[in-house]
């Protein structure tokens, strides 16, 4: 396992989609104490609102690796970032990635750091052997958050729900399954990098047995219904067993992310799949309630929309985000 050179300088890129910048926005609301600041290139827009640096700047300020904190289509090392990664090499910082194109698989970034005695990181590399699926029933408890969709929230309901938990006195591990996760917690096993027969084993590894009552809060992944990351989303439902499921969704949003000629599933349709899908290896598998995303509506009307759907689902709904009385149910709901 890398130890990661934290502070970090976070690393926008040429990002124009926020949808894109979910692993900066991660960093910045659940590790901002690991942020000295943010730096971007080319034509961005996107900010994550940390101060403004550049390498020499950041590491004058105690920074020691610059993070990727982009999450692209693909997962791929864009040429145009190239001088800006050699910049922050020549500039004393290590680098880290999470993406599917490996930092050090670029031959210009493996030579610089070579010459300069710089660290080369890659996150999104699973661990070696990792076993075929059991199907064991393990021990312990297991909560794990599916979407509708991809980037709405399910790493953010996760990290809500371990804090929650343990705000209640109870035992619990979230469990990293993505490359922004995995850099906020420091491990994890990144789901969509592993083969596919072994995906299940991977997530039976993340959470194996425990004590009756301690909680794996696992960090969902895709959506059992998307087109391209469907494979990840079952393995990771086969293999986690979870007792319980969170289903995420965001207001507002009616056809999948970069695939508008796909609408989105119903929350109806997805709690349906995953519970019918689930109780191949967890028969007591049920849906605690649901965790919507109202951060483009203001407060006013995300309450009225938070009380509204939970009538209509007949279930807990709450914005993690928001809190207050809705999230609280909904962590009964998840206990109960």
């Amino acid at each position: 396992m890398w130890e990661l050179p934290a502070p970090y300088l976070v690393f926008l890129g040429d990002t124009t989609e926020p949808a894109f910048a979910k692993t900066a926005f991660g960093l910045r609301d659940w590790a901002r104490e690991r942020c000295v600041g943010e730096w971007s290139c080319g034509a961005a827009t996107v900010t994550a609102g940390l101060p403004v640096l550049t390498p020499a700047q950041a590491r004058d300020r105690g920074a020691r690796g610059l993070v990727i904190g982009v999450a692209n289509f693909g997962g791929v090392i864009q040429e145009s970032w190239i001088p800006s990664l050699l910049e922050a090499l020549e500039s004393g910082l290590d680098l880290v990635g999470g993406l599917h194109a490996k930092l050090n698989d670029v031959a210009r970034l493996r030579a610089a750091a070579e010459r300069l005695g710089r660290r080369l990181i890659d996150v999104r590399v699973p661990p070696a052997r990792i076993p075929v699926a059991t199907g064991r029933k393990r021990t312990g408890k297991r909560l794990l958050t599916v979407g509708t969709d991809c980037a709405l929230g399910k790493k953010y309901t996760a990290l809500s729900l371990t804090r929650a938990l343990a705000e209640r006195g109870l035992e619990v591990d979230f469990r990293a399954t993505g490359q922004t996760g995995i850099l906020i917690s420091g491990r994890g096993i990144p789901m969509d990098a592993v083969v596919s027969d072994f995906e299940a084993g991977a997530a039976e590894t993340l959470s194996p047995d425990a004590p009756s009552q301690h909680w794996d809060v696992i960090e969902g992944q895709g959506s059992i219904l998307h087109p391209s990351y469907a494979a990840v989303s079952l393995g990771l439902l086969h293999g986690s067993q979870p007792d319980v499921l969170v289903v995420c969704h965001e207001a507002g949003r009616t056809h999948l992310l970069g695939h508008p000629e796909y609408p989105l599933a119903s929350i109806e349709e997805t709690i349906e799949l995953n519970i019918r899908l689930g109780r191949r290896t967890n028969p007591a598998i049920r849906c605690a309630g649901v965790s919507l995303n109202t951060a483009k509506l203001d407060g006013t009307a995300a309450r009225e929309l938070l009380a509204s759907e939970s009538r209509r689902l007949r279930l807990p709904v709450a914005d993690p985000i928001r809190g207050g009385p809705e999230f609280q149910a909904l962590v009964d709901a998840c206990l109960a």
